[in-house]
């Protein structure tokens, strides 16, 4: 006989409810936007009463920069290969295939930026001053070594991360085009790869990505 599973901990229900109320609020945020969501419809989402979502989170602010935030620290986790990397050949491959998964398996989190950032960040306009700001120069500087070390063109570093963020997250805001324009149905696990395939040849060819050279 299967012994009884053990009831779960304070904590571990905690984590679940809280992990439930984001995944939802994800939803929520991306379909109706900061201005018409509402509590109720996250709490509805996520199948808890409402009173739970104001235990975890007293107002509908704090949960959606909690909603920010976790797309964020996603983004920058994907960045770390990029700053360890020897060169842009690895460092933005990793990159890109990190955000282009970010892109397949959350794309709600990527529209709920794109629409605050669209909106001129009305909720989070600090946290692009310091937080974001702070990120990117960050890697502006490892793009600048590699340029400067002659592992690929010398281009605008900002732009380039423009380009990335663009490219990348395209497949998340957009996914509806993209699923239109596949004859109604999600990539495939075999179109998602070439898609990356073909985003990496494309931007390392055009900023001539080099491998280490010996000097």
């Amino acid at each position: 006989m299967a012994a009884a599973s053990r009831p779960l901990s304070k904590k571990e229900i905690r984590r679940e409810n809280e992990k439930l109320i984001l995944e939802a609020a994800e939803k929520v945020f991306a379909e109706a936007g900061f201005g018409g969501a509402t509590m109720q419809l996250i709490a509805d989402m996520a199948g808890l009463p409402k009173a739970n979502l104001h235990y975890y989170f007293p107002t509908k602010e704090s949960l959606y920069r909690q909603v920010v935030q976790a797309i964020f620290q996603d983004w920058l986790k994907a960045a770390d290969i990029f700053d360890d990397a020897p060169g842009p050949v690895e460092g933005i491959s990793a990159y890109i295939d990190a955000k282009m998964e970010i892109s397949r398996r959350h794309p709600a989190g990527s529209k709920v930026w794109a629409s605050e950032v669209m909106h001129r960040a009305p909720v989070i306009q600090d946290y692009l001053e310091t937080t974001l700001v702070e990120w990117t120069e960050g890697r502006m500087a490892v793009i600048q070594r590699w340029i400067d070390e002659g592992k690929m063109d010398a281009v605008d570093p900002r732009h380039l991360l423009y380009m990335l963020w663009a490219t990348t997250q395209h497949y998340a805001d957009f996914g509806h085009q993209i699923e239109t324009l596949n004859g109604g149905l999600p990539l495939t696990d075999a179109q998602w790869e070439a898609a990356k395939t073909s985003v990496k040849t494309i931007i390392l060819n055009g900023i001539g990505a080099r491998q280490n050279r010996e000097t």
